[in-house]
């Protein structure tokens, strides 16, 4: 199979991984994650002037519509640089989410906004109980005149300090509703969370939530609202794979230049051994984030959850290893501040337990192919 990028994708690709390095190397990060936000917004300004953040957005909406594979080359570079801004939770979870669910007054009223850095939107989905199951939340929607009573919790909302719209997912009577709600509404409370990649999240309490009838997008968000998870899975996988990717060249280059009894510790057959494992893992990373971003919009439910739950296994597995082994190559100081290694192995450990841990999706990747 031809896995090469058109000039297009190539030049998105280039574009973002030449800003990140020169406007965000790794001095800069601890800059930004030592504030009080814990994020750039002159960054995410650029990013909106760049269009990074329009490439889920249509070109009919006023987007550049750069589809799935748009997405996981601008996600490889953003796991490359370690970013902290909220480039999967707004760019690509939310937008999704507003592109396929909001009427055309709704996408009128968000994208633009979205796209030019100067609104931020989370979708608040996850509570303690959830897993896979979209229809498994507690949250509630009762109607109150000619709108609407919100009232629950949600769980770890990756950036919702950031945000200026929350998009809640509760339940109305047997259907599943998603409810635009701005984040300073009375009633709702966020509780900061930094989480242990360095990002910065929230629990949401929605205390009696009131929120107008032009709030809901759609009806019934069932089908709809997991293929936006699927599409944020897909992201989250392109990311890690370039954590990935960037953990093993710092661990290589360090393996040239740090010298034990008198020669480069790369030159011992035992070590090289295991960085060729790390390789082996980072190959088939990469095959299983191809294999994401290809099947995150198929339309056929079973199939694209199958793939996706066997991508986020196999690039689980391939986290952990490259990373323990990145750590342990790098001796002690692997695990320093300092170092950059450390942060990567973080955001990798992270992702092997954001949105279903290794062995959850194993379990479901079992269920499908029975």
């Amino acid at each position: 199979m031809d896995f090469s990028f058109n000039d297009e994708q190539q030049m998105l690709l280039d574009s973002t991984r030449r800003f990140i390095a020169e406007r965000y190397d790794f001095e800069h990060r601890n800059h930004v994650r030592a504030t009080a936000d814990g994020w750039s917004r002159d960054v995410w300004k650029q990013f909106g002037e760049l269009g990074l953040l329009a490439i889920n957005i249509p070109e009919a909406d006023g987007g550049i519509g750069a589809g799935s594979v748009g997405t996981m080359l601008v996600s490889n570079a953003m796991g490359e640089g370690l970013l902290l801004e909220p480039f999967l939770s707004s760019a690509v979870l939310a937008t999704h989410a507003i592109v396929q669910l909001g009427s055309a007054q709704q996408r009128g009223d968000w994208l633009p906004a979205l796209a030019t850095g100067e609104s931020i939107a989370v979708l608040a989905h996850d509570e303690a109980s959830t897993r896979f199951d979209v229809m498994h939340i507690e949250t509630q929607a009762v109607r109150s005149g000619d709108g609407w009573r919100i009232t629950g919790r949600k769980s770890l909302v990756y950036h919702a300090p950031a945000a200026n719209l929350l998009l809640v997912s509760a339940r109305v009577d047997k259907e599943i509703g998603l409810f635009a709600v701005p984040t300073d509404a009375a009633g709702v409370t966020l509780l900061p969370r930094t989480t242990v990649d360095e990002q910065r999240a929230a629990d949401i309490v929605l205390d009696n939530v009131a929120a107008a009838a032009s709030a809901r997008l759609g009806e019934d968000v069932r089908e709809a609202l997991q293929v936006v998870l699927d599409q944020g899975l897909a992201a989250l996988c392109a990311e890690a794979f370039g954590a990935m990717d960037r953990i093993l060249a710092a661990t290589i280059e360090y393996s040239r230049s740090r010298v034990q009894f008198g020669v480069p510790i790369g030159s011992f057959q035992a070590l090289q051994h295991r960085m060729a494992e790390m390789l082996m893992h980072l190959e088939q990373a990469r095959s299983m984030s191809y294999l994401a971003t290809l099947r995150c919009t198929d339309t056929d439910p079973v199939a694209r959850r199958t793939a996706l739950s066997a991508a986020k296994v196999l690039m689980g597995q391939a986290a952990r290893y490259i990373g323990q082994q990145a750590v342990q190559l790098h001796g002690g100081m692997g695990m320093t501040d300092e170092l950059e290694v450390s942060h990567y192995f973080k955001r990798l450990l992270a992702f092997e337990l954001r949105c279903g841990t290794t062995d959850e999706h194993l379990a479901v990747y079992h269920q499908q192919i029975r």
